[in-house]
């Protein structure tokens, strides 16, 4: 567990994003629908830090292109979920292919 986000350094093209809350669903009649009972969560998110980039079979360096505080769609799944010792909020390391668009 990683105890300070400020402190880890994603390395490669690998990025560290926080998944943004979803909004609160209702049902037509009203009733509020609770996160576990929704099956998928949200896949946006806001990009916290980058690694350096990835390098190429000739053995230079490409950078990566996202920036810190940029918003994203991108592609997560529970083998790439950090645990940052925060309660309610969940962050995900994913290389820069797995951005799927940027939110302006």
């Amino acid at each position: 567990m990683a105890k300070n986000k400020e402190n880890l350094q994603p390395l490669s093209d690998r990025v560290l994003v926080k998944r943004e809350e979803k909004e609160v669903t209702k049902s037509l009649g009203g009733i509020i629908i609770p996160d576990t009972a929704q099956k998928e969560k949200s896949k946006v998110g806001m990009v916290l830090a980058v690694g350096p980039g990835r390098v190429s079979d000739e053995g230079r360096l490409i950078p990566t292109t996202i920036k810190p505080g940029t918003k994203v769609i991108f592609n997560a799944g529970w083998d790439n979920e950090v645990d940052m010792g925060e309660k309610d909020e969940e962050y995900f390391l994913v290389r820069e292919s797995d951005i799927l668009a940027v939110i302006k």
